[in-house]
């Protein structure tokens, strides 16, 4: 293998880990064990359907956005002039809040792996993740964080799947002949593996990597598909992790449901492991979070683009201070999760929009399966979107 193609590999494996620890965050985790708990093994139908729709909108948006060698912020204002200014501003509001919460399950797992004061800990990882937009080569090293980190947290969690013994059996037949269909399950797990930035942070990070144009397009493909998979290999093996203790008549605690089910698995071992798990979650989204959402307004202005990495970094550090200064701002988060859930069907609905459009995407033609479904997917999200509205009525009750 070329040196070339070597690297070029490297960075399609880093893009797909970078989109995919980006999407297993503290929620992920939570959001995972939540509906496990309430569905048992009907919730392996839930992932099925999720990661189908979650592939649709991912395989457009990269292929639109790797064809075309342009950030989704700059599609959006070419398909419709001023949009890319409100996506961006969607996106980094949206961002800096999760990213708030992302700080906060970094403390935590820290704290439940080394007793360190929470405050302390979000520091700590903050600066960790600080480290890695300081070097020179940040890409490479956000690419190695990603594997890394991703890599550790499957293993761990396939330890505690195989610890639990799940009743796969039931699971698989489950999977396909579900008791119930569980819809709003199915679109939470979509708007968290695609919603916000992280559907745009794998492709951006290609863009920025020089890979893009259609003689690209089966390497954007293919990190497109290992996302997704790295994605749904966590999820499906938490999901197995968590049956393994529900199944048998375990009650998971509600003020940390996959902490009290590693806890059952594997005594005060199993809870360490599950800190360990949530602190490599939780710092992989910090540095997902951070990059995407600078990604989208990096293109307004030299005075961010030629600043890159400090914007990041500046992005990490104002998170983290709001975080051990106010704690997780409830009213900030309830925004942020309304107006997040209206970013997937803008920004794939624009995708799909600019899938046409010569002057975006030249001589590219976009399978048709791909335009349909996709338009499927918008609408679902829509109504994921408009749902989530429903959230700011708590600002006011």
């Amino acid at each position: 293998m070329s040196k070339t193609k070597s690297k070029n590999y490297s960075v399609l494996i880093g893009a797909a880990f970078l989109m995919a620890t980006s999407a297993i965050g503290p929620g992920f985790l939570t959001q995972t064990a939540v509906f496990t708990g309430e569905l048992q093994s009907t919730f392996g139908f839930v992932i099925l359907v999720s990661v189908i729709l979650s592939l649709i909108a991912q395989l457009n948006v990269w292929r639109i956005i790797g064809v075309s060698g342009l950030k989704g912020q700059e599609i959006a204002n070419k398909v419709v002039p001023g949009l890319g200014y409100f996506v961006a501003f969607l996106v980094a509001l949206g961002g800096l809040a999760f990213n708030i919460g992302n700080v906060g399950g970094a403390a935590m797992g820290f704290n439940i792996l080394f007793g360190i004061d929470i405050k302390i800990a979000a520091v700590i990882s903050a600066a960790l993740a600080i480290v890695i937009f300081v070097s020179k080569e940040a890409g490479k090293a956000m690419d190695n964080l990603t594997k890394i980190l991703g890599g550790i947290m499957i293993v761990l969690v396939a330890y505690v799947a195989i610890k639990t013994k799940p009743p796969i059996g039931e699971a698989l037949y489950r999977t396909v002949i579900p008791k119930e269909f569980p819809m709003l399950a199915i679109i939470t797990l979509v708007g968290g593996t695609v919603g916000g930035y992280i559907t745009f942070s794998g492709g951006h990070r290609l863009i920025d990597a020089g890979i893009s144009g259609e003689e690209n397009l089966d390497e954007i493909n293919k990190s497109a598909y290992m996302g997704i998979g790295i994605a749904a290999i966590m999820r499906v093996l938490l999901f197995l992790a968590v049956l393994g203790v529900v199944s048998k008549g375990f009650v998971l605690d509600p003020a940390s449901p996959p902490a009290s089910a590693f806890k059952e698995a594997a005594g005060n071992f199993g809870y360490k492991v599950f800190g360990l798990v949530i602190w490599a979650a939780a710092l992989t989204s910090i540095v997902g979070a951070a990059y995407t959402s600078v990604s989208f307004i990096s293109t307004f202005t030299k005075l961010i683009s030629d600043h890159v990495n400090k914007w990041i970094i500046g992005f990490i550090g104002v998170s983290t201070i709001i975080f051990i200064t106010i704690g997780q701002p409830a009213k900030l988060l309830v925004v942020a999760g309304s107006l997040n859930g209206l970013i997937l069907p803008v920004t794939l609905g624009t995708m799909l929009l600019a899938s046409g459009k010569k002057e975006i995407v030249g001589d590219y033609k976009h399978p048709k399966w791909l335009l349909i479904t996709g338009i499927l997917v918008v609408i679902i999200t829509a109504f994921l979107g408009i749902s989530s509205l429903s959230g700011l009525k708590a600002l006011w009750s």
